[in-house]
């Protein structure tokens, strides 16, 4: 374990970009966030700073530490799961604003917000199963670390592209409605698979499982488009998902 010795600085990178990503979204409107925002983006934010002390811990001979830490770890997991399934609804509620108020919305269509959720869900689903093989392989600490490593870029998508895409909007808001929302998403999703590829490398583990799902997962996310716009999509996403 001794070249992930400074493997705690290294995640200080994604908890920044991550921190970027949500902070205006998150602290410009705090007081209106409802509840379900709140514990959601604690417990995300608190995952990322476990991925930065966990490592610390291992390798700085603080294993029972870590190891206790690392329950609490798996009980935090979920949390981050349940709480981002929990806030499903609101990308569907959102649809039906952005249909009654279309000047509000303007190049957010509803069909962004259908294809918001059918990229999270997968999304979710990813981080759930690179957690569960991080425990699976446990006993084998290349492959624990690298699975636990590799939900940092499974899950970053939604906090980055969308401070990169307010960012965007900002800057052209003259051009409003007329304004293109997802070539900041395409730039995320590239940068994210780029810091993917960069960290695989420094590690050695660009053929890891784990990598490929990583960059699969934001692969897929570029799809948000066509995917927002299926009728078939939108229908199943209505029928499943209720608020």
């Amino acid at each position: 374990m001794q070249k992930y010795k400074n493997l705690h600085k290294w995640m200080i990178i994604p908890m920044l970009f991550m921190q970027f990503g949500i902070f205006r979204d998150y602290w410009g409107d705090f007081s209106e966030n409802a509840w379900s925002v709140h514990v959601h983006y604690w417990t995300g934010t608190i995952w990322y700073l476990y991925l930065i002390i966990q490592p610390y811990y291992a390798t700085h001979g603080q294993l029972e530490k870590h190891r206790t830490n690392g329950i609490i770890g798996m009980f935090l997991a979920g949390g981050v799961c349940i709480t981002a399934f929990s806030m499903m609804y609101r990308d569907i509620a959102t649809t039906q604003r952005a249909t009654e108020m279309p000047d509000l919305f303007g190049p957010f269509e509803p069909w962004f917000f259908f294809g918001v959720a059918a990229v999270e869900i997968p999304m979710i689903i990813a981080f759930g199963y690179a957690v569960i093989k991080s425990i699976l392989q446990r006993k084998n600490l290349e492959d624990h670390a690298w699975w636990l490593i590799s939900t940092v870029f499974i899950i970053m998508m939604p906090a980055l592209a969308r401070g990169i895409q307010n960012v965007y909007v900002g800057m052209n808001i003259d051009d409003w409605p007329n304004i293109d929302i997802m070539g900041p998403v395409y730039f995320a999703q590239a940068l994210i698979i780029g810091l993917t590829l960069v960290t695989a490398w420094k590690y050695k583990k660009l053929k890891h499982p784990g990598t490929y799902l990583a960059v699969g997962i934001n692969i897929y996310t570029c799809f948000l488009e066509p995917l927002g716009r299926s009728e078939t999509v939108q229908h199943l996403l209505k029928t499943l998902i209720k608020g």
